[in-house]
């Protein structure tokens, strides 16, 4: 149900004098001829995003990127820029062929790069590649793994581990041998290890499912049983005899794969397994090496996802106890796809200190805890929520992160010392900031971007002084300045029943207040995501919209992240109710303005904002008189159980809550023109989403258009071919039942 990407949609919309100075002046702007031609200038709009591939080397002292001379270096103590790497003439082992890579990282030592290429995609994170280790001073180019799910050096450099078809081996550079470590794979429907399953690596971020101790003694895997989960099928209908793909996906209700933690020790080959104290069915999202090189963290999470507890083990015995445990009458979250978060524990080097970011308060903070499981002192206070810890200091005891203290429609950056005092704001600029700070926390670079200001890249020191602007998009505010631009406001009001929203609108071309336009609502909504932020928009579609006469709304609903948990989690067991509430009460407002047409409104988004376009069509018939809905859930009971077990409880505890939240449910509501859009292919929302629902429609004598892409996965499109149709489609859409535009052109005969 997660999708960063959402086509068609609006991600952060922001206002602020949204009319140009002048008609005149307006109609001197370069316009879009075509949707085509707005789309391609979205590279344009959104301009370029810094240094790329970076990696903190050298303890923090200096970074590498991606460069034209393939892997250069910055100081920034000096702010001089070197070339590290080069392939111009580096050859594959053994031929002439010259050496390609799509992607490199650094071993822990900073001597070798270990470069991925020929990748395979598996899941949405994971596939197999080849990989091949480079090491800096010889210049030397080795084969370390072909045909593997993952590969990643030793913290020293001296060996590689590799896991390869549900095995995990490792090979040492000293002896040119690899090592088989595990033996016990059965297929990938069975027994296989270090490597996340289908759930997992979609909905827990678990992707390698395994990793080096830091002192290159063990490596810590998760093994995975799949064999009791059900067999999810799916087919492009390619062929004379069109293949069925097999991936086994737990739906709501259904088993889990079952899941073990061993550790190996790499010399010896002893293995041990970890097992915790829980009964039942219950999930383990994390694993930590903490600072001590023998204890492993574990995380464990039940099925319901309202009881966390944090192990500590020892991995040469097995012994282990329970340091800390966190209850919830909701969920307790372990990361945050939406915002970038991987974690939410936090075990810093040479300190017997650990850090745990939870709402107990009501608001995300930080709580400090030694290795005894006391609680030490709660590092950050106020009724508003830390997002991201983005660096530690144990040596000088200060943690630095992201928080929305300033406003829910900001994240700026922050540091304050272990004991909660001498908090210091450390982003300058107001608006949505995003940080990559060094391990050593000494320097970092501050990505952001606000309302009037196109992204901004600076390279920082850790009190905030900007050493150099990487990049300032200068190029993209000249190509506002001479092309059309509408550019965005940031509105906040309070429903009829008392809820205080905040929403983001982008207004038509030649805006005149005097006139009656109509609304497109572009929303998404999902639990913990967040769709309007003070920050520049490069969305294309919304554009072309405004260019051809619409009013373009996105609103932060309840349960959207950064508002604190009273309205996060307002939605717990009751999907659709208060989000399709908010987005009514947003057209109802909208339309109480001079310039709205309350006759000509509509409502789209893709995959959960499919879902709540469909939902809010069915339960507040007449508000919206268009639905355009992309990938939609339409029965939560049809997802994956992780996702939806977690924010609606489980099935057995909370079936009238799934009836409820049910767009096949609530068919027979349909009043207004819908378009469904769907792929075959599509092995998050599920097909049988739509199947099922246009089975529901036509039982309840209802009528809905529909488009369905075969080959395309979650969203459908699968080629620009696909995508300009489905966009060209959703225009027409709008054109014809918004604006009474009968005589548009034949999607076949345009250019």
């Amino acid at each position: 149900m997660k999708n960063k990407s959402l086509q068609g949609m609006l991600a952060g919309l922001c206002l602020c004098s949204a009319v140009l100075p002048n008609n005149t002046l307006a109609q001197t702007k370069t316009q879009y001829t075509s949707l085509e031609n707005a789309l391609s200038s979205s590279r344009m709009l959104r301009g370029k995003s810094g240094p790329q591939n970076v990696d903190w080397i050298n303890g923090g002292n200096q970074y590498s990127f991606a460069s034209k001379d393939g892997i250069s270096s910055m100081d920034p103590a000096t702010l001089k820029e070197s070339v590290i790497f080069s392939n111009a003439d580096l050859k594959y082992p053994g031929t002439d062929k010259p050496f390609e890579y799509t992607k490199f990282d650094w071993t822990h030592d900073f001597k070798h790069l270990v470069f991925q290429n020929n990748f395979r995609r598996k899941y949405r994170r994971s596939g197999v590649s080849d990989y091949y280790i480079y090491d800096i001073q010889s210049k030397q180019l080795k084969v370390a793994a072909k045909d593997a799910r993952s590969a990643e050096l030793s913290p020293d450099g001296s060996m590689v581990g590799i896991e390869r078809d549900g095995n995990m081996f490792v090979y040492n550079f000293a002896t040119a041998q690899e090592k088989q470590l595990t033996s016990d794979v059965t297929s990938e429907n069975g027994i296989f290890n270090g490597h996340g399953d289908w759930v997992y690596e979609e909905e827990l971020e678990v992707s390698q499912a395994w990793n080096w101790s830091p002192d290159n003694k063990y490596i810590a895997f998760w093994q995975f049983d799949e064999s009791k989960v059900p067999d999810f099928q799916m087919t492009n209908y390619e062929g004379q005899h069109p293949n069925n793909i097999h991936i086994n996906i737990p739906q709501v209700g259904d088993p889990n794969p079952s899941v073990k933690i061993g550790v190996i020790d790499v010399n010896s080959g002893k293995k041990v397994w970890l097992s915790p104290d829980e009964t039942g069915d219950f999930y383990i999202p994390r694993i930590y090496w903490t600072s001590d090189p023998d204890i492993l963290a574990m995380v464990t999470l039940n099925r319901a996802q309202n009881d966390m507890k944090l192990y500590f083990f020892n991995v040469k015995t097995g012994e282990h106890h329970v340091v800390l445990e966190e209850k919830n009458s909701t969920w307790v979250a372990i990361s945050n796809f939406y915002t970038n978060v991987n974690d939410m524990l936090y075990f810093p080097e040479k300190s017997k200190d650990f850090f745990w970011v939870s709402d107990r308060s009501g608001y995300y903070h930080i709580y400090r805890y030694n290795y005894d499981g006391k609680l030490v002192n709660q590092v950050t206070k106020g009724d508003w929520d830390v997002i991201k810890v983005t660096g530690i200091n144990p040596d000088t005891k200060t943690i630095y992160y992201l928080s929305a203290e300033a406003s829910p429609l900001q994240q700026q950056f922050y540091s304050v010392k272990y004991d909660g005092g001498k908090k210091t704001k450390l982003s300058l600029e107001p608006g949505f900031h995003d940080i990559d700070m060094s391990p050593n926390t000494k320097y970092y670079i501050d990505k952001y971007s606000n309302i009037t200001t196109p992204t901004h890249v600076d390279l920082c020191d850790d009190k905030g002084k900007i050493l150099k602007t990487l990049e300032d998009n200068k190029a993209v505010s000249d190509f506002v300045s001479t092309h059309f631009y509408a550019p965005q406001e940031l509105f906040h009001f309070k429903t009829r029943d008392g809820v205080e929203l905040d929403g983001s609108i982008i207004k038509p071309e030649n805006f005149d207040p005097n006139k009656k336009y109509p609304l497109v609502m572009a929303v998404y909504g999902g639990p913990e995501s967040h769709g309007v932020f003070n920050s520049f928009s490069g969305d294309a579609w919304a554009q072309w919209l405004a260019q051809n006469g619409y009013v373009v709304v996105n609103v932060n609903n309840r349960g959207n992240a950064n508002y604190g948990s009273a309205f996060l989690k307002e939605v717990y067991k009751q999907l659709g109710k208060f989000e399709s509430e908010d987005f009514a009460e947003t057209a109802h407002y909208l339309e109480g303005l001079s310039y709205i047409d309350s006759t000509k409104t509509a409502i789209m988004g893709g995959s959960y904002g499919g879902y709540i376009t469909t939902y809010t069509l069915l339960t507040h018939p007449g508000v919206f008189k268009v639905g355009i809905a992309n990938s939609p859930v339409t029965d939560w009971r049809l997802y994956d159980d992780i996702y939806t077990e977690r924010y609606m409880g489980t099935l057995d505890d909370n079936l009238e809550g799934y009836k409820a939240s049910s767009n096949v449910v609530k068919a027979g509501g349909l009043k207004d023109h819908l378009l469904l859009i769907h792929s075959m292919s599509d092995d998050n929302v599920h097909p049988a989403n739509t199947m099922q629902l246009l089975t529901a429609l036509t039982n309840a004598g209802k009528d809905a258009d529909l488009r369905i892409y075969p080959p395309g996965a979650h969203g459908a499109a699968y080629n620009i071919q696909s995508r300009l149709l489905i966009e060209n489609l959703s225009f027409d859409y709008l054109e014809k039942y918004l604006k009474g535009n009968n005589n548009l052109p034949n999607l076949n005969d345009r250019k």
